[in-house]
């Protein structure tokens, strides 16, 4: 594969000859993407980095995908205006191979080597841990703009967010890493492998950085935290759907970054079109057929699909709808069934659902509509 197509969409090639320098050492290069199983789902936005990953595998060079099962448990600061809380580790190690998994979806399995950083982080003693503490200076981890802004707002800072940036460096002497790549947000993680892979007498690797595809609401980075989120394993109904319900002012960084080439002028043609994309890469012309139909009937026409499942009511009259809400369709939390129902985002047989405690005999055998999407027919 060429250089230029190497590089793609890459916002930093760090340096600028970098790449071109390393292609010419005519090995395969030992190219690296670390991530962080604080979700066990792959998003449309991380799945375009791995993609570029593959664009490396295609090419003939060794990709190593890194699972931060150790660095999690300190958490990425990259972005945050506090401190990430830390998950329970048995819900890190579950994420970890869950997200694996869904990698290869993108990958290939055979040729991908899949490390865990715990292999090599967990075995540092403490003299070992202050020795790679000495590769970085405090000024130059300030130099981060979300430890900058919160150094300056007086909000706290851990030492272990300090340590992960050098820790994660860590990772790229361990497996003598060529090239790292990730998200623009991740470019001072990044560089301070090339910072601290000297100091173990190694050639620094070369950064590659690409762009974020911005999540369904517009406006901030497509993230599993944030909700705004497509993920490659949901329904096709849903990723179609969501898809459709991105802003025009999004159509086209995510038409560039998921679709590319020409494109209707017309904006609904547009974005039926990415949808229809989008959604045949992950579940194929089938999946994307079903998920353009289910738009259709329930979003466009206003009408209920035609596969509707049942739900069985609670015992009791009458029956608390936030409750069933909650333990029935899946919604977040009571106050956020009752923030709907307030909203008349909850819907009885077409019309919109008024109070909380609702008879018993009014629920049977109607059709509960939860937003635009979520459908259940309710049996007693």
């Amino acid at each position: 594969m060429a250089l230029e197509a190497l590089i793609g969409h890459a916002v930093d090639v760090l340096p600028e000859d970098g790449l071109e320098a390393k292609l010419k050492l005519g090995r395969p290069l030992r190219v690296k993407l670390g991530v962080d199983p604080t979700s066990p789902d792959v998003h449309l936005g991380f799945a375009y980095v791995l993609e570029r990953l593959a664009d490396f595998q295609r090419a003939g060079h060794t990709i190593v995908l890194i699972v931060g099962d150790y660095t999690a448990r300190i958490g990425d600061p990259s972005g945050r205006s506090k401190e990430r809380p830390v998950l329970p580790d048995e819900v890190l190690d579950a994420n970890a191979q869950f997200f694996a998994e869904q990698a290869f979806r993108i990958l290939d399995r055979d040729k991908t080597e899949v490390r865990f950083n715990g292999e090599w982080l967990g075995r540092l003693s403490y003299a070992e841990t202050v020795k790679l503490a000495r590769t970085m200076t405090v000024a130059r981890l300030l130099e981060r703009d979300d430890f900058a802004q919160r150094f300056a707002e007086h909000v706290p800072i851990s030492l272990s967010e300090l340590l992960y940036p050098i820790m994660q460096a860590y990772d790229s002497v361990a497996i003598e890493a060529d090239v790292e790549i990730g998200g623009t947000d991740q470019r001072f993680n990044l560089l301070a492998g090339r910072d601290v892979m000297p100091q173990y007498g190694l050639e620094p690797q070369v950064v590659m950085t690409f762009p974020l595809l911005v999540g369904t609401e517009g406006e901030l980075k497509m993230s599993k935290s944030r909700g705004n989120y497509i993920g490659i394993t949901d329904p096709p109904e849903d990723m179609f759907g969501k898809t459709m319900s991105i802003p025009d002012k999004a159509l086209p960084e995510w038409w560039d970054m998921l679709a590319g080439g020409a494109h209707p002028d017309d904006p609904m043609e547009w974005k039926l079109e990415l949808a229809r994309r989008v959604t045949e890469r992950w579940h194929g012309e089938e999946g994307a057929r079903a998920g353009e139909a289910h738009f259709t009937r329930v979003v466009r026409h206003h009408e209920a699909p035609e596969d509707v499942p049942d739900v069985t009511l609670p015992d009791g009259d009458p029956v608390h709808l936030p409750a069933l809400l909650v333990e029935r369709l899946g919604v977040a939390s009571t106050s956020e069934a009752r923030r709907l129902i307030e909203q008349g985002g909850v819907k009885l047989n077409g019309s919109p659902a008024t109070g909380l405690d609702v008879p018993r005999d009014a629920l049977a055998g109607a059709l509960l509509q939860v937003g635009k999407r979520r459908f259940a027919r309710l049996t007693a």
